[in-house]
Parts: structure tokens; C-alpha cells; sequence
């Protein structure tokens, strides 16, 4: 039986935008007039924000990607992953609207490929 085997964890450039939001965030509050005002970077298990991304993400080459340009699975052609596990990397902006349009492409899509009877 086939088994999912997968590993998370935090890159050089998260750990990057990470420190650049905590620093960004320190600057906006300051130039708002707040006063003693300290960032705070409390290292996080993957797992504990609410919007992570990663673990699927697109790409034209199955051997570093799992899934295509549409969001389907390079191996399971009938599997579209819309949310952000498709996501190589992210800002520190929330990305539900994104989540749609790649949800809506990639019904689109399918819809043609079933009635090309591809899928």
C-alpha cells in the first residue's frame, strides 16, 4: 500500500521573512507614536500559524514537484490541490483569495479535462 512520507520544516528564507516582518512591524508601530515597543521572534513548530504553506508545491518537473502548472498531482491525474500547500513560499499576507482563483483555474481546468475524457 502506498505510503505518504513527508518532512516539514523551516527554510533559511522563512526564518528571513520571519525577522523582516517582527522588524517591519516594530518600524509601523514606532512611526504610529507607540512607545516602548520590542518585537517578539518565539521560535514556532511548523504547525502553529494558520497560514503555512508548502509540502505540494507546483512545478514543471516531477522529481522536484508534486504537482503541475493547474495544481494537479504529477502522479494522480484525477488529485487537485488548491490551498497552500502548492505554495513554494509566501508573504506575511493572508492568501484566501489566492486559495479561490487557484481553486476556481483548476476546476476549470479539470472540467475541460473530463470532458476530454483525459482525467
Amino acid at each position: 500500500m502506498p505510503l505518504l512520507v513527508t518532512s516539514v520544516e523551516y527554510g533559511k528564507n522563512e526564518e528571513k521573512m520571519k525577522m523582516d516582518m517582527m522588524d517591519s512591524a516594530v518600524e509601523m508601530l514606532k512611526a504610529a507614536g507607540l512607545k516602548n515597543v520590542k518585537g517578539y521572534n518565539k521560535a514556532m513548530p511548523p504547525g502553529r500559524s494558520i497560514h503555512e504553506m508548502g509540502g505540494a508545491c507546483m512545478g514543471h518537473d516531477p522529481k522536484t514537484s508534486y504537482l503541475n502548472q493547474w495544481n494537479q498531482s504529477h502522479e494522480v491525474s484525477n488529485l487537485f490541490v488548491t490551498d497552500g500547500a502548492a505554495f513554494s513560499s509566501v508573504s506575511c499576507v493572508n492568501p484566501s483569495i489566492t486559495f479561490m482563483a487557484l481553486t476556481a483555474r483548476a476546476v476549470d481546468y479539470a472540467d475541460q479535462q473530463l470532458k476530454a475524457d483525459v482525467i
